[in-house]
């Protein structure tokens, strides 16, 4: 008996660890700071990675190039920030169709995580220059070529490059 309460003991201690605010970070966007909860957004990426990318067909088209990603000018990353959030709030989450229940869930999930990291930034005065607007405008150009289901089944089966950034961005300790 005791070794039971002393093992549901640790356990709780440990989810409380593991739900506290280690699995979210503070990330500096250039004058402006959003918390994010990046572990989440993995764990509802990851239920649906393997489907996205399954039902994947359009091999030839990218939207989300690394090199995009990458290559953002100092002083635009809470602009970039904020245009990738509305084009996956805005076009990409609503027209993702999964026959799937727990992938329709995984998905709004998501969508719902977006939202409040989009409410938080639009809180801040990003300025955008031209540069970062026109690598929008190219991801907006490539999604357009597509089926509109096609194209959200791509931009979802590539928000791992988005995580993927994220994760890299400078953190406030």
């Amino acid at each position: 008996m005791k070794l039971l309460l002393g093992c549901s003991v640790c356990l709780l201690v440990l989810l409380g660890c593991l739900s506290g605010p280690a699995l979210s970070r503070t990330l500096q966007l250039d004058s402006c700071s959003v918390t994010v909860h990046l572990y989440e957004l993995r764990r509802y990426y990851y239920d649906i990675r393997t489907a996205v990318i399954s039902d994947n067909s359009d091999i030839g088209v990218k939207l989300l190039d690394k090199a995009l990603i990458t290559d953002i000018k100092e002083g635009q990353t809470c602009c970039f920030m904020r245009l990738m959030l509305r084009f996956y709030v805005e076009r990409v989450f609503g027209s993702f169709i999964s026959s799937w229940p727990q992938y329709q869930r995984s998905s709004s999930a998501l969508a719902n995580a977006f939202v409040t990291i989009r409410k938080d930034i639009n809180a801040c005065h990003c300025l955008c220059e031209e540069d970062t607007q026109n690598k929008i405008d190219s991801v907006h150009a490539e999604f357009n070529k597509l089926q509109m289901s096609q194209a959200a089944q791509k931009a979802m089966g590539e928000l791992d490059t988005v995580l993927d950034w994220l994760g890299g961005l400078k953190e406030i300790n």
